[in-house]
């Protein structure tokens, strides 16, 4: 079908991320001489590509790894072994200035909106922090105009600018981070288990949300979470992972309604049914409020 053609023809292209035999490795008992005895392998030997413009799941129970591997990519936790291949160069040999300069390029959305926001400083200013230390646009007039198209691009009002995090609900706010990591301009954008905290009508807003803007700018989303079918409403397509491993991986449809290993078989059974349908019916609903707009305005 058409959403299938899509999904291969995304498959056609270069990669922009490569994953070969990624390790991260934490010491967990030392002798007294400082040498370590046991390791605890949360990434162990996963190799992977992402397309331009694909949605890649990442799923799996609590301590699978799938977080440590989102922040092993971005070397906000340092990888043992292996390599990160991003358009072309590796970024495990990358000094710190070059990491800085590639955060323009790749953005991370943390799961606690929250606690990924300064209670100091209004929210405004949390979106321009970053536009001034990688120097977006050439003073902060034009930065505060750019916040204010990025604040309505994420359905929240210019007069929001000089509000604090706390005044937000926790949907707001997870959109704020949003506004925050548009604000660089990414190509790749990591979401760590970005709607986990929100409820299922909130989630289907922030997906949504997140799939208009992958339409408009031409993301390249790497979606971890450990809800399956989150993951498939998101996703072209899925990597399944188990004790730090790739335990499946192919099309997330293909994963949900035929998965061949009995670890994805088990996570798929323990999903409430009436998850899915709710982000589901919050999506049709929200087309069809879109269309009666339009109408309205014709």
């Amino acid at each position: 079908d058409e959403v299938r053609e899509r999904q291969e023809a995304l498959m056609t292209k270069e990669p922009i991320l490569q994953v070969k035999n990624l390790q991260t490795y934490f010491s967990m008992k030392k002798t007294m001489f400082g040498k370590t005895t046991e390791w605890k392998k949360a990434v162990d030997d996963v190799s992977f590509d992402v397309y331009p413009g694909e949605t890649l799941g990442l799923v799996g129970e609590s301590g699978c790894g799938k977080t440590t591997l989102g922040r092993s990519i971005l070397r906000l936790v340092e990888p043992t072994g292996g390599e990160v291949v991003f358009q072309g160069k590796n970024i495990r040999s990358y000094k710190k200035n070059q990491l800085r300069e590639l955060r323009k390029d790749i953005q991370i959305i943390f799961q606690d909106p929250y606690s990924s926001l300064n209670p100091r400083i209004t929210i405004g200013e949390a979106i321009m922090e970053p536009m001034r230390i990688h120097k977006v646009l050439d003073n902060d007039r034009e930065r505060r105009d750019k916040v204010i198209e990025l604040l309505e691009t994420v359905s929240l009002k210019p007069e929001h600018f000089n509000r604090y995090a706390h005044e937000f609900s926790g949907g707001q706010r997870q959109r704020i981070c949003i506004a925050r990591t548009l604000a660089l301009g990414p190509k790749f954008v990591i979401c760590d288990e970005s709607v986990s905290a929100l409820d299922v009508s909130v989630q289907a807003q922030v997906l949504n949300l997140l799939n208009d803007l992958k339409q408009k700018f031409g993301f390249t989303y790497v979606f971890i979470s450990h809800d399956l079918s989150v993951v498939k409403f998101m996703a072209d397509r899925m990597i399944v992972m188990n004790k730090g491993r790739i335990e499946e991986i192919g099309f997330a449809d293909d994963v949900y309604n035929n998965p061949k290993m009995a670890y994805t078989q088990q996570l798929i059974s323990s999903i409430p049914k009436g998850d899915l349908e709710d982000i589901r019916k919050a999506q049709i609903n929200r087309r069809a409020l879109r269309e009666i707009k339009q109408m309205a305005s014709v």
